[in-house]
């Protein structure tokens, strides 16, 4: 008997103690148990949420989670066919189309208790992808429309050409820009377009000095064909050979370019001496201009000097301006064009009234103008 009392109690406290123990569940988040149905509920976060969504955005609840959405977003629900025994549990399905999307809303079928959902109508550059939502068109891939380059934008694309190119009225092709064209100082003398690009080039005489500039060649300084009886002079663009004695008759060569005249009966009314002298100009160069200076190398005490153009200024193209008793600077006062030499014999005159002394020498300057004005 008392052993049937113990187990009593014993299988009376096990049982008690059955019943007392909860059961617990758990569930996909964004659901939560309900005893009642003794199933997991969706949880409706727009209600339950404070400020589910900020900013002015609607919230729109869905099974398992919600969505915050602008106020001018457009929302598609397809119904379709549903099981009867899954309704409660499948949320509709949303499908959210980017503005300026439209849907076609007369493109509806009904059969039976189907209902297809109509086309998205998506913008030129958009296209519709299998969730309905209006997608970005690639038109650089995977043909490339443009000639040269191709970058895709939104909605469209543009094209771009390579350096020296420009875009065609098409605004896909490519066609060549002729930077000669573009301004004449391109090149310092003649510019050559080419596919992309331009090159300068120099006229004969001349080398191509960085990309556009031409620097004059020194042909005395070279291969010259100049004899062994003359000098070699360069001047721009080109050079020439000068006899190196140029002294003639009645006149002796004393030294570098210098003639004299050893005999006063034969030089009477001739300058008892005359000095060469070479340089060289481009042409056009701007007037006035200062080119040459000369000077007496003796000076004697209380002989005055003056200057003159005995010859060779027939045109008038030269002044011979006096610097002081023993200068002159002769000035250039009109273009010169060349190619063309200028022969000029600039006149000193010394001379003392009280001693009655005159006397005259002869600088015979060549001046060589270049062809071009570089």
């Amino acid at each position: 008997m008392q052993v049937y009392l113990l187990l009593s109690v014993f299988i009376s406290m096990a049982s008690t103690q059955q019943v007392d123990k909860p059961v617990s569940y758990s569930c996909t988040e964004g659901y939560v148990f309900s005893v009642e149905e003794q199933e997991c509920k969706d949880i409706n976060e727009c209600e339950t949420l404070p400020e589910a969504c900020k900013g002015g955005m609607s919230c729109i609840n869905h099974y398992g989670g919600y969505f915050c959405l602008p106020q001018n977003a457009q929302i598609i629900i397809s119904n379709g066919e549903e099981d009867p025994t899954t309704t409660t549990t499948h949320p509709p399905t949303l499908r959210l189309i980017p503005l300026p999307a439209e849907p076609n809303h007369g493109n509806y079928q009904n059969t039976g208790n189907q209902a297809m959902l109509s086309t998205v109508q998506c913008p030129a550059g958009f296209t519709a992808d299998g969730f309905n939502f209006c997608r970005d068109v690639n038109e650089c891939f995977p043909t490339n429309p443009c000639q040269h380059h191709c970058y895709n934008l939104p909605g469209s694309f543009l094209c771009q050409c390579d350096l020296g190119f420009e875009l065609t009225a098409d605004r896909l092709s490519c066609q060549d820009v002729d930077e000669c064209l573009v301004s004449s100082y391109m090149c310092q003398w003649q510019c050559v377009n080419q596919p992309g690009s331009y090159s300068c080039i120099c006229p004969e005489g001349y080398q191509l000095q960085g990309t556009r500039m031409c620097n004059d060649i020194n042909e005395c300084e070279t291969a010259t064909t100049c004899r062994e009886d003359q000098i070699c002079w360069n001047y721009f663009g080109g050079y020439l050979c000068y006899p190196r004695n140029p002294c003639q008759e009645p006149y002796v060569q004393i030294g570098e370019g210098r003639c004299s005249c050893q005999s006063p009966s034969a030089c009477r009314g001739l300058p008892p001496s005359i000095v060469y002298k070479y340089m060289s100009i481009a042409s056009e160069r701007p007037v006035p201009a200062d080119i040459f200076q000369i000077q007496a190398t003796s000076v004697f005490p209380n002989m005055h000097n003056a200057f003159r153009i005995k010859a060779g200024n027939e045109d008038r193209q030269f002044f011979l301006k006096r610097s002081s008793n023993v200068s002159a600077m002769l000035v250039m006062t009109r273009p010169l064009i060349g190619p063309r030499e200028h022969v000029l014999d600039l006149e000193m005159v010394t001379e003392n009234s009280a001693l009655g002394y005159r006397s005259s020498s002869v600088l015979r300057l060549t001046i060589i103008v270049g062809p071009y004005t570089f």
